[in-house]
């Protein structure tokens, strides 16, 4: 079969906006603006410099930068030069840097300097050269910077086209289970969730004023945020470090119309707005990564007057897979219907080898097909062929579908208790926890247990100023769970374990709650 002459590239994403809004902000960040046209200057000096480093078409170029004007800059750069993007996590340590330098074959490291600690150690140990932004002054001691070597190279004119299903990035999965993967997104799939987001899926354009809060590094941030609004000729509101009481101050200061975060998220603007009247001109939210309690996005509508829509996708899914679509009134509890051009269904979870699909209403694992499926994973041919079977990219999600196309999901797959032989759903049990006035967030797992397999606890916060306690939590929840399900132990936390992109690990809870329990076992029992 021909592959065409068909050509496209992530880059033409920051290009045609230059070329077509050059005045409009694209990005701010503090108190600096940056157009669209000075972004795009910027980014042909420092793929200059790159050019000159050696990176072409298909080099793998490994970029460890927070949420500022660095990471556009870099992140074109390199997709410019026909490159391969690998965004590193900003938490990770020397060695699990390590392990994604050497897992991707990245030639080159360009690290921020307040990250050069890890990301130093980490190219280090894979022995590769790193280029440093954000270094006050030129340092003998430290790497190169690429502010320096962008002002002493040539400008690139004009970005490489790519074929359509050419590697553009390489983004690791957090690895729960083994170590990280690296899924390779392709140009087509990347090029086309941003024009079905803006087309059919947000209601985005060039007014608007998102809040960059998300990690970039993350699927999430770095499509639905950075490349949608910057196809859309949007402006960017970058906060590096998020905080609900710094990202409600920045989106009162700069008028932002758009809101894009996962859940912990929402439950910190909820408990900022306690302390401030000052709201801003929202249109409307977006959430993704995790489940919004229905709860959450009530109390939100009365706080901020406004829409939270709901949906979901993985980064293998480039992310979005479906959503509760702008201009419809939201679902509250579901995660919307597919997006333009992609099917999502349920199949059977007994069956492995192939893809046998459910009638409407059966609980079973999402499957999804369509132009936003990556590529596989980095060298993981094995893996690759266990998560897409038939054409299908295998979720480990479980939900239903109903009648009207709306799906539901239930919990992860390996988020499942089993409990006296019940299953037991976490999410449910969040859902009604979240309802209560005093809980300003929650998690729900499960941990071993000797006569019942596992036992179901609830790790709460509580919002500010609130006084309950354990016992009536615990009454609260057993009301409106079944006997089976509701949670035998609820701790009262200060905060719960979030990984980099603001997701609760409940395996860290898991962890935890097992190691106080041996610590306080008598010895020999």
């Amino acid at each position: 079969m021909s592959t065409g002459f068909a050509t496209v590239s992530v880059a033409s994403i920051l290009v045609e906006s230059a070329l077509r809004t050059p005045e409009n902000v694209a990005l701010v960040v503090g108190d600096t603006e940056t157009t669209y046209a000075e972004l795009w200057q910027q980014t042909r000096q420092y793929a200059g410099a790159l050019r000159d480093r050696g990176v072409k078409e298909g080099t793998p170029v490994a970029m460890l930068i927070p949420n500022v004007a660095d990471f556009p800059r870099v992140y074109y750069a390199i997709l410019a030069l026909g490159g391969v993007v690998v965004p590193i996590h900003a938490l990770l340590k020397g060695k699990e840097i390590d392990y994604v330098l050497r897992d991707s074959g990245a030639e080159l490291l360009v690290c921020a300097a307040p990250l050069l600690a890890e990301g130093a150690k980490g190219a280090a140990l894979a022995g590769v050269p790193v280029l440093s932004v954000l270094l006050p002054e030129a340092n003998p001691e430290l790497p190169a910077r690429l502010e320096d070597e962008a002002r002493a190279s040539v400008p690139i004119e004009t970005y490489v086209q790519r074929g359509p299903f050419d590697t553009a990035t390489i983004l690791y999965t957090s690895g729960t289970t083994g170590t990280p993967k690296g899924a390779e997104g392709s140009h087509f799939a990347l090029v086309e969730q941003v024009n079905v987001s803006l087309l059919t899926t947000f209601d985005m354009k060039a007014g608007d004023r998102v809040l960059g809060a998300l990690p970039l590094f993350h699927t999430f941030g770095q499509t639905c945020t950075m490349n949608t609004a910057f196809r859309a000729g949007a402006t960017v509101v970058m906060v590096p470090k998020f905080t609900g009481d710094a990202a409600l101050q920045v989106m009162n200061e700069q008028q932002c119309t758009i809101f894009m975060g996962v859940p912990t998220m929402y439950f910190a603007l909820l408990d900022a707005a306690s302390r401030t009247a000052e709201r801003p001109p929202l249109r409307y939210g977006i959430s993704g990564g995790a489940a919004l309690p229905v709860a959450v996005i009530e109390r939100f509508r009365e706080v901020y007057k406004t829409e939270i829509h709901e949906g979901y996708g993985l980064t293998e899914t480039s992310p979005v897979a479906t959503f509760n679509m702008v201009g419809v009134p939201p679902r509250a509890g579901t995660i919307g219907t597919p997006i333009w051009g992609v099917d999502v269904e349920i199949a059977n979870t007994e069956v492995a080898d192939r893809i046998e699909l459910l009638p409407v209403g059966e609980l079973g694992e999402l499957v999804i097909r369509g132009h936003n499926l990556m590529n596989g994973y980095h060298n993981r041919p094995e893996d690759t062929a266990k998560a897409i079977v038939d054409g299908w990219f295998r979720t480990g999600d479980l939900g239903r579908k109903d009648e009207d196309g709306y799906l539901t999901i239930v919990d992860r797959t390996k988020d499942m208790i089993l409990r006296n032989g019940y299953n037991v759903y976490p999410r449910e049990v969040e859902e009604v926890l979240a309802g209560h006035p005093g809980v300003a967030m929650v998690a729900v797992y499960g941990v071993p247990h000797e006569t019942h397999g596992q036992e179901i606890v609830a790790s709460v916060v509580l919002a500010s100023g609130a006084t309950v306690t354990v016992d009536e939590l615990l009454e609260f929840v057993r009301e409106d769970v079944a006997a089976y399900k509701y949670p035998r132990q609820i701790e009262i936390v200060e905060a719960l374990p979030l990984g980099p992109s603001g997701k609760v690990l409940k395996r860290e809870l898991v962890a935890a709650y097992v190691a106080r329990e041996e610590s306080s076992a008598p010895i020999g029992g």
